[in-house]
């Protein structure tokens, strides 16, 4: 495991996961090493690793799905009850 990651990690931020993954990608680690280093679960960290993936190829394409479209109806939702909470103050 790389002198980057810290091995006493409390919560998974988006930039601890990228850390990982990317050691991952470039063969520094693998799953299941960092799942024991870690506690996690090789899936959990499998997951990472393909929605990394898929953002990777998503910004490469020549027209990049909308982040909207990507993340369907939980911005919508987020949106009216963002709304319907400015309203009531």
């Amino acid at each position: 495991m790389s002198m980057t990651m810290d091995d006493s990690i409390k919560r998974w931020t988006a930039k601890w996961k990228t850390a990982l993954v990317i050691e991952i990608i470039q063969s520094k680690t693998t799953v299941s090493e960092a799942s024991r280093s870690f506690d996690l679960t090789p899936s959990e960290i499998e997951g990472w690793v393909e929605d990394a993936k898929r953002g990777m190829e998503n910004s490469l394409r020549a027209n990049p799905l909308d982040i909207l479209e990507m993340n369907g109806n939980s911005y919508r939702l987020g949106q009216s009850r963002a709304r319907k909470a400015a309203a009531a103050t």
